[in-house]
C-alpha cells in the first residue's frame, strides 16, 4: 500500500470537535483517526505531523491556567512517545474583541506547516501524497508549490457549512488547489476512541 503523511491543525480540529460535539469537544485518538483517514483513501499513514500550541499562560497563572497546562503537558508527552509522530507547537496569544471579550488565537502554528510541506521531498522521497486536515487558506502557496516542483498532490479533510458568518465558512480557494477534498464527519472521530491501559 502506498504510504503518505498526515497533517493536522489542531486549532482547526478543536473548533470542529466542539461543533461535532454540540459544544463538548469529542476525544479520540490522534493518531488513529490520521490511520483511518488515510486508510479511507488506500493509504498508509507512515507518519503524523500535529501542530498546536501550549493554552495561555499570564504572568502569574490562575489556578485554571495552570491546571490546563498541566493536562495539556501530560497530553504532549504522552503523545511523544510515538515515533511516528511530530509535534509542532507554536504559542497562544490572548487578545480582547471588540466585543470586550478575549480571544484565544494561534500563533506560528502556519508558518511551522508551511516549513514542514515545503521539505516533504527532503525528509521522505517516496511520498507522492500527503493529506491535509485543516481549513486555513494561508497553505495555499505552500500546497501550489509543492504539486507543481515536487508533483505531490494534497488531499484535503475539512468542513464547512452554508451559514453566513460562520467559522466554518471554507474558502473555495482552499478547495481548488488541493487535487481533492473530503468533509469530515462527527463518525470519523466517534471511530477513533482514546483506549485506556486497563481497556482489553
Amino acid at each position: 500500500m502506498e504510504e503518505t503523511l498526515v497533517f493536522i491543525d489542531e486549532g482547526f480540529l478543536d473548533k470542529l470537535t466542539k461543533l461535532l460535539g454540540e459544544g463538548k469537544r469529542l476525544k479520540f485518538n490522534k493518531f488513529n483517526l490520521a490511520k483511518k483517514i488515510a486508510n479511507n483513501q488506500n493509504l498508509l499513514c507512515k507518519h503524523l505531523f500535529y501542530y498546536t500550541c501550549p493554552p495561555f499562560q499570564s504572568e502569574k497563572p490562575s489556578v485554571t491556567e495552570r491546571r490546563m497546562r498541566e493536562g495539556y503537558d501530560k497530553f504532549i508527552s504522552a503523545l511523544s512517545k510515538n515515533k511516528d509522530i511530530t509535534i509542532r507547537e507554536g504559542r497562544c496569544q490572548k487578545v480582547l474583541n471588540e466585543k470586550g471579550e478575549f480571544e484565544y488565537h494561534q500563533k506560528g502554528v502556519d508558518t511551522l506547516l508551511t516549513i514542514d510541506l515545503e521539505h516533504i521531498k527532503d525528509d521522505f522521497p517516496d511520498i507522492n501524497k500527503i493529506i491535509l486536515i485543516s481549513s486555513d487558506t494561508d497553505f495555499c502557496p505552500a500546497i501550489k508549490d509543492i504539486e507543481k516542483r515536487d508533483e505531490i498532490k494534497v488531499i484535503l479533510y475539512t468542513y464547512f457549512d452554508r451559514k453566513r458568518r460562520s467559522k466554518f465558512s471554507l474558502s473555495n480557494e482552499l478547495i481548488n488547489c488541493c487535487s481533492s477534498y473530503f468533509k469530515l464527519t462527527k463518525e470519523d472521530f466517534i471511530f477513533c476512541p482514546i483506549k485506556r491501559e486497563n481497556d482489553k
